[in-house]
């Protein structure tokens, strides 16, 4: 199973994108080579299969990347905003090993990287637009606003009743401003979707907008009041959905098999640091509080980890944020005390976190004796099974791509996804990362459908429903859970079974480290 837990999230895209036209900068050396595992699906909101992306001791590495990813990176652009190209851009992985001063910028790392992608996959690319689904704002026939004489422009959103109600206070603002700020000032309501100002309206205003905080709409029933239904009654505005002009990047051309790798590339790459040079290891005070820091010149602080804590990190076990695959290890302790752990690596730069599990690994294998091993057996997993598949048999030459379709706030759903040429093996795997507190186990593809497949699915995130529990006795306002869009909408359904799985077996651990 591919490890999702701690990837590169790949930036937001810049209200213009642009193609460098600069002298090109290199890598010192460079080596592509082909990954095994299967692409994910590109959400802005997701995480991608993509590892890596730092310049670490002068030595680049990115790990189980499309070339959709590739260019993302290199061009500083969100992946949904990346068009033409032949199917395989999103299906093909790759590995990229390169050297580059330790110093190198982000600017002059994406254009070292533009450079490579030229040079080894032939590929051109350049700016346009394209219209995209998105979330416009428009006036009535009698917009509710004063006009505005003069003073201080700006807004600012301030909880009221114990954070369940929330208003939005603005004065002397242009229709592009609040537009602009809206987003931010509405916290869960968009989810971060950048509205355009479609009003007309010219000039400043000043005006107060109440209404519910999205996390409390649920418990406030037929009673709530949604962002679009704020901006209705109180503003005389309306949020709709809308095709929007949006800068995209188009690929006009690319090889799928990349150039040789100069013979010498691997060998002139810095090598990594295989442990930590140092590492202070203490029982840490019982606050029951788990901490992990990066900081530059390679140090690492990871404060209140149990042993069997530490090996669920240093494996990806467990994310210390929302997923707990238990059942992919046996024999970890359950010792209660808890440890402050100093260390450094050595070297000026911050250590990603991939590397910090594998110095991690070390570390326990040095100062707590440990010894393991992986071997299959029976797991709980998620198992996709057809049902009454409601999915449109895709077009083969079309592009795999999944794009967040963003819906009107004061609908029910808060994520829409539409995907095209998207096999059941990738959706199962990435619905863990979809359904974070929805979904508590590794997904496996048992629908048995092949090839890819078209579809929309619709749903509301766990924390904007009432516990993740079902909607249909628990939402007033209608959310969908993971599970149930699932079978509601595609005619798939998520079944509990035990699969042969990789589990990571402890053979022996000691409970009290060695001396510092």
């Amino acid at each position: 199973m591919r490890r999702r837990l701690h990837t590169l999230v790949v930036c937001a895209a810049a209200s213009l994108i642009t193609v460098s036209r600069s002298p090109a900068q290199q890598f010192d050396a460079a080596a592509i080579h082909t990954s095994a595992g299967l692409p994910s699906i590109h959400l802005p909101m997701l995480d991608s299969s993509m590892r890596g992306g730092q310049i670490r001791q002068g030595r680049y590495e990115v790990h189980s990347a499309t070339l959709v990813d590739l260019i993302a990176v290199a061009y500083h652009v969100n992946t949904d905003r990346i068009f033409g190209g032949p199917p395989w851009i999103n299906m093909d992985i790759f590995d990229v090993l390169a050297k580059a001063p330790r110093a190198t910028t982000p600017d002059s790392l994406r254009l070292m990287l533009q450079a490579l992608l030229a040079e080894r996959f032939g590929l051109h690319v350049h700016p346009d637009t394209r219209p995209r689904p998105g979330l416009a704002l428009t006036a009535g026939s009698r917009p509710q606003l004063k006009s505005a004489n003069g003073g201080e422009s700006g807004c600012r959103s301030t909880p009221q009743n114990g954070a369940a109600i929330m208003t939005i206070s603005c004065g002397n603002v242009t229709m592009a401003q609040f537009t602009d700020q809206l987003p931010r000032l509405t916290g869960a309501w968009l989810m971060a979707h950048p509205v355009a100002d479609m009003t007309g309206l010219e000039g400043g205003w000043t005006f107060t907008l109440k209404m519910n905080a999205r996390n409390w709409w649920n418990a406030a029933g037929s009673d709530g009041i949604s962002l679009s239904q704020a901006l209705e009654k109180q503003l005389g505005l309306k949020l709709e959905t809308r095709d929007i002009s949006t800068p995209v990047l188009v690929v006009d051309r690319v090889t799928r098999t990349p150039a040789p790798n100069p013979p010498d590339a691997e060998r002139m790459l810095p090598a990594l640091p295989a442990k930590f040079e140092v590492a202070d290891i203490r029982l840490a005070p019982d606050s029951g509080r788990r901490s992990f820091r990066s900081e530059p010149g390679g140090l690492v602080e990871l404060r209140g980890f149990t042993v069997g804590d530490l090996i669920r990190m240093a494996w990806e076990i467990t994310d210390l944020d929302a997923i707990d695959h238990e059942d992919l290890l046996t024999g970890a302790p359950k010792w209660p005390e808890r440890f402050d752990i100093a260390a450094r690596a050595g070297g000026s730069d911050r250590l990603d976190t991939d590397t910090v599990r594998t110095l991690l690994r070390a570390l326990l294998e040095d100062r707590f004796r440990l010894r393991s091993h992986f071997r299959k057996q029976p797991a709980t997993v998620d198992a996709l099974i057809a049902v009454r598949p409601k999915l449109i048999k895709a077009n083969p030459s079309d592009r795999m791509a999944c794009r967040n379709a963003p819906a009107p706030s004061g609908s029910i759903w808060t994520f829409t996804v539409v995907c095209r040429n998207t096999t059941m093996a990738q959706l199962a795997e990435d619905l863990p990362a979809f359904g974070a507190g929805y979904i508590e186990h590794p997904v496996v593809d048992e629908t048995g459908l092949k090839g890819g497949w078209d579809f929309t699915l619709n749903w509301t995130p766990p924390h904007l429903t009432r516990a993740g529990e079902s909607a249909a006795e628990n939402d007033p306002n209608g959310g969908l859970t993971i599970p149930e869009a699932l079978e509601k909408q595609l005619g798939l359904r998520l079944e509990t079974r035990k699969r042969p799985m990789d589990i990571l077996v402890i053979d022996h651990v000691e409970r009290t480290p060695t001396a510092n």
